[in-house]
């Protein structure tokens, strides 16, 4: 018995702008696979939220990736089992009348000694409150506090391309990060590397965003005898839980080819990340790309049987949406396929 869950964060574009990115798609293969299965819907914290839930770990003030991360890094420069960590991302941000937008790495390149560099100025700046930020990656830091802050915080991929004023921290030590954000800033607005950036036309690194705090998880546990994705969180989770993974495959072929019996969980992501910065056309590629090499050949391998059950799950704002389809299912012939349109949430549209 082979089962497949795809879950696929931003499969709907609910963007008020541009509204004709869905025009014109032809996508019979995922159209016919939501028309026929069956649906069930909750509230959702987004991915890195939903994912954490899957995998058994609690929330605590903040899902915390940053230990889980840490612990996969592999690193001999901290480990994630002895105290509270943040991270502490390098960001670019802009500001916009009464706007400060947000842009993540997905934007701009940093390079190692560019990190190294800013950590140090950072670091000598923080000594005294006794934080020491390690630049892990040139793109992804981490920061140790002694004790848990009273802290709020929103996860990066949540504000990344848009306003950041309604997501600062909050709790009761806000006050504290809020007045460390703005330190930052004025620590790395002036110094070398970022003028020498904006000379060759490249976006400064003027600021860090922090989330994901949190202690490493008592337990971690899987659903799933397998895991395919490129992307961080999802195969740190399958290490941490003890679950073998891979890279993901070019298309759903490869899969097929490799893939034993068991539960299968595939992580198809580059969907979302068009959308944090409003990129209907790559979406639109994508989402094309998915129909031809993912939903096609599954569909086919689901009326073959080489598929038990394929299930879908489906991440916007505030919602999870699961679409469960069996071979059964597809004789409803009377359940006509949708346009993709008429899935989306018109309550959780983006301004």
């Amino acid at each position: 018995m082979t089962n497949l869950h795809l879950l696929i964060p931003s499969l709907f574009w609910n963007r008020i702008t541009q509204p004709e990115t869905l025009d014109g798609l032809s996508l019979p293969a995922v159209e016919n696979f939501l028309a026929k299965s069956s649906q069930t819907q909750q509230t959702s914290q987004g991915f890195e939220a939903w994912l954490c839930q899957v995998f058994g770990i609690s929330k605590q003030q903040n899902w915390p990736i940053a230990p889980i991360l840490l612990q996969f890094e592999n690193t001999e420069q901290a480990s994630a089992e002895n105290g509270y960590w943040l991270r502490a991302d390098p960001v670019h941000l802009r500001i916009e009348q009464n706007h400060i937008l947000l842009a993540d790495s997905q934007m701009f390149k940093i390079s190692v000694k560019e990190s190294d560099q800013l950590a140090d100025i950072v670091n000598r700046h923080f000594e005294k409150d006794a934080l020491a930020f390690l630049p892990i990656n040139p793109d992804r830091w981490y920061v140790r506090l002694e004790k848990n802050p009273d802290l709020q915080l929103h996860a990066l991929s949540q504000i990344a391309g848009t306003n950041i004023n309604n997501y600062l921290p909050t709790g009761e030590d806000r006050t504290i990060w809020h007045n460390r954000f703005n330190e930052i800033q004025m620590l790395l607005h002036e110094h070398p590397i970022n003028q020498a950036r904006q000379e060759r036309g490249e976006l400064a690194i003027n600021s860090l965003w922090f989330w994901g705090g949190g202690r490493i998880p008592e337990t971690v546990t899987s659903i799933y005898t397998h895991i395919w994705s490129n992307d961080m969180l999802p195969r740190a989770l399958a290490l941490t839980s003890g679950t073998p993974y891979a890279t993901l495959p070019a298309n759903a072929e490869r899969w097929l080819e490799t893939a034993e019996h068991g539960n299968h969980l595939v992580v198809l992501a580059a969907l979302w990340r068009k959308t944090q910065y409003n990129n209907a056309y790559g979406w639109r590629e994508d989402l094309k790309a998915f129909e031809q090499n993912w939903f096609a050949p599954l569909y086919t391998a689901l009326q073959k049987g080489q598929i038990t059950q394929l299930t879908i799950t489906a991440i916007e704002d505030n919602i999870a949406r699961d679409f469960i389809i069996t071979r059964k299912n597809l004789w409803k012939f009377w359940n006509l396929a949708k346009p993709l349109s008429s899935y989306v949430n018109n309550e959780a549209k983006l301004t």
